[in-house]
C-alpha cells in the first residue's frame, strides 16, 4: 500500500498536512541500520514509530492495526523513489485547500 494519510497522527508526525506512507510485509524488510529510537503512541491508534537517534527522521513504524506490515516514510526512498501514491487514507481529515487526484482510492 502506497497512501497519504490526513489522521491528526501523520500530520503531527510529519509537521505537514497529510503522512506519505508505504506498507510491506515484515519479511520485505530485510535490515535496518543506525541508531534508533522508538516513541510509542497509545491512543487513539497504537503505533511505535522508529526514528533515526541522530538526526530525528521517522523512517517507519509498526501499527497494531496493521499487524505483519511495516509503514515506511514515502521520503525515505529518495535513491529510488516510490511510484506515485494511490490511495487517500482518512480523506474526510485532509486539509480542505489540497486537492487529489479523482481516480485515486479513498477511506475515510
Amino acid at each position: 500500500m502506497n497512501a497519504l494519510c490526513h489522521c491528526k497522527s501523520c500530520k503531527r508526525r510529519t509537521g505537514s498536512a497529510f503522512g506519505w506512507s508505504a506498507y510491506f510485509a515484515d519479511s520485505q524488510v530485510l535490515r535496518t541500520t543506525g541508531d534508533l529510537k522508538v516513541y510509542a503512541i497509545t491512543t487513539p491508534a497504537p503505533a511505535q514509530r522508529s526514528f533515526c537517534a541522530n538526526c530525528g527522521s521517522t523512517l517507519f513504524w509498526k501499527a497494531d492495526i496493521m499487524p505483519g506490515y511495516v509503514g515506511i516514510a514515502g521520503g525515505c526512498f529518495d535513491e529510488t523513489p516510490l511510484p506515485p501514491p494511490s490511495m487517500s487514507a482518512s480523506h474526510d481529515a485532509r486539509c480542505p485547500w489540497l486537492s487529489l487526484p479523482a481516480d485515486w482510492l479513498t477511506t475515510s
